[in-house]
């Protein structure tokens, strides 16, 4: 017969050893990235012409997912594309920054300038000084400065490193230097929920829109469209900020799904990351920021559903989609970031706020991007 004390004695070893086993775990994750963001701290913000350096923000969401064990062999594959960092020239004076918002030619002068911000101040209070600063453009290089900071604040929150506070300053630095502000009006904050205000949203004209070329190319056309200008103010932001991000990424995933055809399927997939990444942020964001989140977050989306999105000919068809663990590694064998990202972004919304819409676009991106 087996004493109390033996069962005890076990159940207790059983415990240490899966705590055991989870601190192993969590080491071998920190050291995956670190590892990954040492390597890509070598490489420049962007390549082939203007294509945003995605390795970083992949890589973290391989981590999140679980998958650190990936990492290494992804990040290879990946950095070969990768061109060097650049030179700063001019120091940027903390005083005179905003003169140098949306200044592309100076995001090494940025960096610097973050770098010696982090060094000074703990990063917490680094990013609610410039959350609401930067918040106003939200939709900078289709809204990967912001994703890139979400990303590297996730990361510093599990542990503080200094690859992690490097690319935080990284972060911040791309998102300063293509700063851009779309248009809007002055107009107080409205009363719908993102999910109700998409409905309202004046199309642009087909004979105004733009075809190929970068995101925020195509996003130009909206600068002489007069209805866009009250699309900031459509939504409400005297919310719970979570409940608000959880309708925003839902009604985006969505609009994933009713628009993810030949040459859009990388847009919408930004209409999901980048308001999924401003939630990153919500916990180091003061009250200005966290409006500013929620305002300039829904305005980028809406921006990308405006200026190329089209309205569903019919109710989308919900199938039951993958579970979360078949999508995880699926995403793996992919391989390609923007799929990476966006099912770690669907995978965190969902268990947040569970609907199939979430798997569906995710599993629909792993379908159509990289390897399928």
């Amino acid at each position: 017969m087996v004493e109390r004390r033996d069962v005890l004695r076990g159940t207790a070893a059983f415990a240490v050893s899966s705590i055991v086993g989870e601190r192993e775990s969590a080491a071998k994750d920190d050291d995956a990235l670190d590892l990954a963001l040492e390597r890509f701290a070598g490489t420049g913000p962007e390549y082939r012409g203007g294509l945003a350096n995605h390795g970083p923000m992949a890589a973290e969401a391989l981590v999140a997912l679980g998958r650190s064990d990936a990492v290494a062999r992804w990040v290879e594959g990946y950095a070969s594309r990768l061109g060097p960092p650049l030179s700063a020239g001019d120091p940027i004076p903390g005083a005179g920054w905003e003169a140098v918002l949306g200044r592309r030619e100076r995001v090494a002068d940025w960096g610097v300038l973050f770098r010696r911000e982090l060094a000074e101040a703990p990063w917490p209070q680094v990013l609610r000084l410039w959350v609401p600063r930067l918040a106003p453009g939200f939709v900078a290089a289709a809204t990967h400065g912001a994703i890139r900071t979400g990303h590297a604040a996730r990361a510093l929150g599990v542990r503080e490193t200094p690859p992690r506070l490097h690319e935080l300053a990284e972060g911040l630095a791309y998102w300063a230097a293509n700063f851009t502000r779309l248009p809007e009006s002055d107009t107080a904050a409205g009363t719908a929920r993102p999910s109700e205000a998409i409905a309202t949203l004046a199309l642009l004209p087909a004979s105004e829109r733009r075809s190929g070329g970068f995101i925020t190319a195509r996003l130009a056309g909206l600068h002489s469209f007069a209805p866009f200008k009250e699309v900031a103010g459509q939504v409400a932001l005297n919310g719970d900020p979570s409940s608000f991000f959880s309708n925003l990424t839902e009604t985006f995933a969505r609009v994933y799904l009713e628009n993810a055809t030949p040459g859009k399927v990388i847009t919408f997939v930004h209409a999901v990351t980048g308001p999924s990444a401003a939630r990153l942020l919500l916990p180091y964001a003061d009250a200005a920021g966290r409006l500013g989140l929620m305002r300039y977050a829904w305005q980028a989306a809406a921006a990308m559903y405006v200026a190329m999105g089209d309205r569903p000919r019919e109710p989308l068809r919900e199938a039951d989609p993958l579970e979360a663990a078949a999508l995880a590694d699926r995403a793996v064998v992919n391989g390609d970031e923007h799929a990476i990202k966006l099912t770690e972004a669907c995978l965190r919304e969902s268990a947040l706020h569970p609907r199939p819409v979430y798997r569906l676009a995710a599993q629909d991106a792993l379908s159509r991007l990289g390897r399928g």
